[in-house]
């Protein structure tokens, strides 16, 4: 017995100028960190990421994901919707 199954999806592409909004939420990150008196390094330790994963996110070279999220606001101890208001 065969069952056949026909799915349409139809995906929509929403243009957004990613390097800009990854560069904004580095800096914003950045500056989190700094007024909590953290290095790089401690950030990384108490979030238990690596250094330079820290770094990465806060230059803009790479998105992050929610686990790191997550992670990055425990450490910093502070709601994850904080991490957004920028």
């Amino acid at each position: 017995m065969f069952i056949k199954s026909s799915i349409n999806v139809d995906f929509h592409i929403v243009k957004i100028d990613d390097k800009k909004y990854l560069m904004e939420f580095g800096e914003h990150l950045r500056t989190l960190r700094i007024s909590k008196k953290l290095s790089q390094e401690n950030l990384a330790n108490d979030a238990n990421i690596p250094i330079n994963q820290v770094g990465r996110i806060e230059r803009g070279e790479i998105s992050t994901t929610i686990t790191t999220l997550i992670a990055l606001s425990k450490a910093l101890n502070i709601p994850i919707k904080k991490l957004f208001d920028f």
